[in-house]
């Protein structure tokens, strides 16, 4: 058989190989992405090196932070048909990205290189080159302050066991409901009546005190494709969360929104992530957040939110309607929640401002408006919502 024709013939399982590289590196590919980038490659043909890597860029990025991973990705795996016999020559960086991130990126792509066992398979005659992709040590100080985004695959697994030991500050909150109780501050004027009653010489004076319970948890979270990698990381800390206290109630949104509040409560992590990932239909899809809340506050506000419930929105604000209804449903929603606080991973930019017309229509109706990229804005989530703003009454 032709060089050329053999080569063509095993396109699809390389391409199938560079997905599962690309996605061991962190980007969130999925089937559906693996066979249009083999339709469009069939469509495109062979002609042209920068067509095929703008075909392949075009399926499988969808995020500018993630060009990096893909480029150097792209210039490992793609470089010559025998990359392996030239692979230690390779991993040198061949595209500019800065200096600071380029380690990073490089990192990220070694371990993948180093953990896919489902490259190209080598030709007869070929040898087998062993190297060390452990280019970079991460500790826990630094794994805690890294963006989920820009996390090795070790990495995430490492972030995952640290998310399952957080836990969320349970408050005992005075509520509006009192019961009896005579080293109480308050006077209890029924029971005192029926005591009276039962006594006609004196009248014994009963008291009461306000009934404490810890608030319901809301969580409301974006899965969406511009949300990919952190809703994934999310619902790790929406298990660990639901298994750890009661009345936790998950909802995930993206075009349509799924109550998931159940699901998460299995005992098994496996299970549960499974269990959900079947539930939803809309992964890694467009974004309709004044639709999905105008669905919450009609079919489920009322039954979650009683009793002084706090609402955690977790969401970029990106809204493929524009923000349209976004107002209306952001003002109930936040006169029915005790606190309504906003976790953004777009905060981990300096620069960040609020631009996009979802995000304006949002932003005045949230109480707390906080980071969520990483496990230390996590740890500023539980700080918050240890807060004396939560002590009040409901």
């Amino acid at each position: 058989m032709p060089e050329h024709s053999r080569r063509a013939s095993r396109l699809p399982e390389n391409i199938l190989a560079f997905a599962r590289l690309l996605r061991a590196a962190g980007l969130p590919v999925g089937p559906g992405s693996v066979l249009d980038a083999q339709r469009a490659v069939s469509v495109l043909g062979l002609e042209s090196r920068d067509d095929f890597y703008q075909c392949l860029f075009a399926v499988f990025v969808n995020r500018i932070e993630q060009r990096e991973v893909f480029d150097q990705a792209f210039q490992l795996f793609w470089k010559n048909p025998g990359f392996r016999e030239r692979l230690l020559a390779a991993m040198l960086p061949t595209v500019e990205v800065p200096k600071q991130e380029s380690n990073e990126v490089m990192r990220r792509v070694g371990e993948a290189l180093a953990g896919n066992t489902n490259s190209p398979t080598p030709e007869p005659g070929e040898n087998k080159i062993e190297f060390d992709a452990s280019l970079t040590y991460s500790d826990r100080e630094l794994l805690q302050e890294k963006d989920f985004e820009q996390m090795s695959a070790a990495e995430l697994a490492e972030a995952k066991q640290e998310i399952a030991r957080l836990k969320l500050p349970v408050l005992d909150i005075p509520t509006r409901r009192f019961s009896s109780d005579q080293r109480g501050s308050q006077l209890d004027m029924q029971q005192t009546l029926r005591a009276s009653l039962r006594n006609r010489d004196m009248i014994p004076l009963r008291f009461k005190q306000r009934r404490n319970r810890a608030p319901a948890l809301v969580v409301l979270c974006d899965i969406s494709g511009s949300m990919s990698q952190y809703s994934r990381m999310f619902l790790h800390f929406l298990y660990a969360v639901s298994n750890d206290r009661d009345r936790v109630h998950s909802f995930v949104f993206g075009t349509r929104l799924t109550n998931i509040s159940r699901h998460l409560r299995y005992r098994d992590v496996d299970r549960a992530l499974a269990a959900t990932a079947d539930a939803v239909q809309d992964w890694s899809g467009g974004t309709r957040i004044g639709a999905c809340l105008r669905e919450f506050n009609r079919a489920w506000s009322r039954r979650v939110l009683g009793q002084g419930a706090i609402t955690l929105i977790i969401s970029d604000g990106l809204d493929r309607d524009g923000g349209e209804g976004l107002r209306q449903e952001m003002d109930r929603l936040h006169r029915s929640s005790r606190q309504l606080i906003w976790l953004n991973p777009l905060l981990r930019y300096e620069a960040f401002e609020p631009r996009a017309r979802g995000i304006q229509s949002m932003l005045p109706y949230v109480d707390r408006f906080l980071a969520g990229h990483n496990i230390n804005s996590l740890q500023q989530l539980i700080a918050v919502l240890g807060g004396e703003e939560f002590r009040k009454v409901a």
